[in-house]
């Protein structure tokens, strides 16, 4: 399939669940460990992961182990993608 309209998809079902849309949005500020998200949010350890597990598979968000602590930051590469794409379907009316 041609323009990665796979990874599109990937990334926006990825971003179809609110508390994903909240997880990407707090990271958005900077890097933050699994921890810090936990606090903001009343669901189990094992819940967070399977969300972080759904943006990692996106390629939306990255992951680096510190101690016995996950730290996550968003992928800037996909990010930038993913606006591209949306610039490119905005900028199609304007021609």
């Amino acid at each position: 399939m041609e323009k990665g309209y796979i990874d599109y998809a990937l990334m926006l079902k990825a971003l179809s669940d609110p508390t994903r849309v909240k997880i990407f949005d707090m990271i958005s500020y900077g890097e933050l460990c699994a921890c810090e998200l936990l606090e903001q949010f009343n669901i189990s350890q094992p819940t967070l992961s399977y969300h972080m597990k759904i943006l990692s598979e996106a390629n939306l968000i990255n992951s680096r182990k510190d101690g016995k602590w996950m730290k996550y930051c968003l992928n800037k590469q996909s990010i930038n993608m993913l606006r591209d794409f949306f610039d490119e379907i905005d900028n199609r009316g304007s021609l």
